[in-house]
């Protein structure tokens, strides 16, 4: 995006991956369709030690320009659930687009190790095998450590230490979560799904949770894991819909029911097992005091799991911290102290909610880098 934006400012771009093809992550991204933006897309669905950063970039190439860019090019998309825009046909449509936007000027030099950069008489020099590029400006846009296998590293935070710049300790994010102890027996479940509202802290999501052999996933468990911190716990409400009171409610209604069979009526059925197992209420509701209804209640609203960590940066889908905001311009991405030195996307420390967040702000950050180089 930053290349193809220079390129047609006139700029000579050359475009330094490890990978031999471009866009690995692009490739993966929605099940191989591509989650590319969400029309959602504001600053408060980013975190970062600066909540206003993002504000900038996100404002002068929002998610309705890069959507008009997909429309340029003929490209069908759909909208998902909660704002999220997918390619009907493939990834491959996204790169393709991106490598179309990329004039004569860029070149492309993939499969390359970034060996030696250094930094002298105003210019960046790169080492790619025998040769060494060089250029007035160095553009930092290789991402986090999340996903490894396509290529994910933390070269973007050994660069910017080269250049004294800071990094915001990196940690997973968009992760599945590991239970163990008394949690543990919940591995039982793995494959149910459920919709809940997951909670740590005052940040709640509601959307789907998973239970695996590891632990739990799911949308709202991955939107969660980038708020979580290890030894917090997390709250799950496994019935968001139901207001206060409706257990006692049903007593008086439903005197002869039970509540294995009320959660059976509102649960997948081995959720509902599980669940009134824990809650060890047998027998009609009609013979089970109040008190204990309302314990019930509140338990199944706030079901609190400590996770023993996440799977960390090999299932991460994204990466939370990273270079420094404060070493940098909200407007252009350049390093304050570094003139010519820009980093962008999942290198800097913004990192955007599921669906669609994390690549807007890639186009974000690289339309706003391009337009400063």
């Amino acid at each position: 995006m930053c290349a193809g934006v220079a390129g047609q400012r006139g700029r000579r771009v050359l475009v330094v991956d490890h990978q031999d093809r471009p866009g690995a992550k692009i490739l993966i991204s929605g099940g191989g369709r591509c989650n590319f933006t969400n029309i959602g897309t504001a600053p408060d669905r980013f975190l970062s030690a600066n909540p206003h950063f993002a504000r900038s970039a996100l404002a002068r190439y929002t998610a309705a320009d890069f959507l008009a860019l997909v429309e340029r090019y003929g490209i069908a998309w759909h909208e998902k659930t909660l704002g999220q825009l997918f390619c009907d046909g493939s990834a491959r449509q996204i790169v393709d687009l991106l490598l179309a936007e990329c004039p004569d000027t860029v070149e492309l030099a993939l499969g390359q190790a970034i060996g030696e950069v250094s930094h002298a008489d105003g210019l960046f020099r790169v080492r790619l095998g025998s040769r060494t590029a060089e250029a007035p400006a160095l553009v930092i846009a290789t991402g986090g450590p999340s996903i490894p296998k396509i290529g994910g590293s933390g070269i973007a935070y050994d660069l910017a230490r080269r250049f004294s710049l800071k990094v915001v300790e990196p940690r997973p994010a968009l992760v599945p979560l590991t239970l163990s102890g008394e949690d543990a027996l919940f591995r039982t479940l793995s494959g149910v799904a459920a919709p809940v509202v997951a909670r740590q802290g005052k940040v709640a999501f509601r959307e789907a949770a998973l239970f695996t052999h590891r632990g739990l996933s799911g949308p709202a468990i991955l939107q969660i894991s980038s708020y979580w911190r290890t030894g917090e716990a997390i709250a799950i409400d496994f019935l968001p819909d139901r207001a206060a009171g409706w257990l006692t409610q049903a007593k008086r209604a439903t005197p002869r029911a039970t509540l294995p069979r009320l959660l059976a009526g509102a649960l997948p059925d081995r959720l509902a097992t599980t669940l009134g197992e824990r809650l060890a209420l047998p027998g009609e509701l009609a013979n089970l005091p109040d008190a204990k209804l309302v314990e019930a209640e509140r338990r199944l609203a706030a079901w609190t799991f400590t996770p023993n960590g996440s799977e960390g940066f090999a299932k991460a889908e994204v990466t939370v911290g990273g270079i420094s905001t404060a070493e940098l311009s909200s407007r252009s991405l350049e390093a304050r102290r570094v003139p010519g030195l820009y980093a962008i996307g999942e290198a800097v420390d913004v990192t955007g909610w599921l669906g669609g967040y994390n690549f807007q702000w890639a186009w974000s950050s690289g339309w706003a880098a391009g337009q400063a180089l």
